[in-house]
């Protein structure tokens, strides 16, 4: 089946560049050049949505959250220059998916868009998870029904926790987090994430096993 993309992007190039690659991918490609044109565009056809932060007539995350509000269910990829991680925690806290910040490798867009393609078939009710509720359709986690700003990397350690059962070996940690991010993560960096993953969520929820990794808790 062929997945069908709505790439809203301002640059008329790099629009034109990405549609190209994306139809060599097979994917079907709508395009939009403003919000106003992607509030226009977005059909229930649509099975993913790469979105420009800055546009000619509108923000890219406030875009994406009147989406969410709505109850727009796709997954939205933001495409933008901004890389500071308040920007990033603002643009998942909104309500997308993953966040690929420009210059970007155009085979580490492709894998990002093929990871969200494969959670959006697989993706159920979000999970309750000891009073943490996981939404991974729209990679958002909630507790006492508040989002929690979450950094792309943590929610990708909370979720490699929760779907092992038993413990995560460190190792294995840091792997997964390679292979789905393609950023590189090491003992300390990942050291630094947990700490503030335990502030964020609760630290009774995951269990240092010394010597060998992690284990969530319910």
């Amino acid at each position: 089946m062929a997945f069908t993309v709505l790439l809203t992007e301002d640059d008329a190039a790099l629009r034109c560049g990405l549609r190209e690659l994306f139809e060599r991918e097979g994917y079907a490609v709508v395009q939009a050049a403003s919000a106003r044109e992607a509030r226009e565009k977005l059909t229930d056809s649509i099975d993913l949505i790469v979105l420009d932060v800055t546009l000619p007539d509108g923000d890219g995350v406030e875009l994406c959250r009147t989406w969410r509000a709505a109850g727009v269910r796709q997954n939205i990829l933001f495409l933008t220059a901004k890389d500071e991680e308040f920007d990033v925690v603002r643009a998942l806290d909104a309500g997308g998916n993953d966040y690929v910040t420009k210059p970007f490798r155009m085979m580490e867009l492709l894998s990002r868009m093929r990871a969200l393609l494969r959670r959006a078939e697989a993706a159920g009710a979000p999970e309750d998870r000891g009073g943490i509720e996981i939404d991974s359709e729209r990679m958002q986690v909630r507790k006492d029904g508040q989002v929690v700003a979450l950094t792309l990397t943590e929610y990708r350690i909370l979720a490699a926790l929760t779907q092992r059962r038993g413990v995560m070996p460190r190792e294995r940690l840091l792997e997964a987090l390679w292979d789905d991010g393609g950023k590189y993560i090491d003992d300390n960096t990942l050291s630094v994430h947990m700490s503030r993953l335990r502030e964020k969520i609760g630290a009774e929820h995951i269990r240092t096993i010394r010597g060998v990794g992690y284990q969530w808790q319910d």
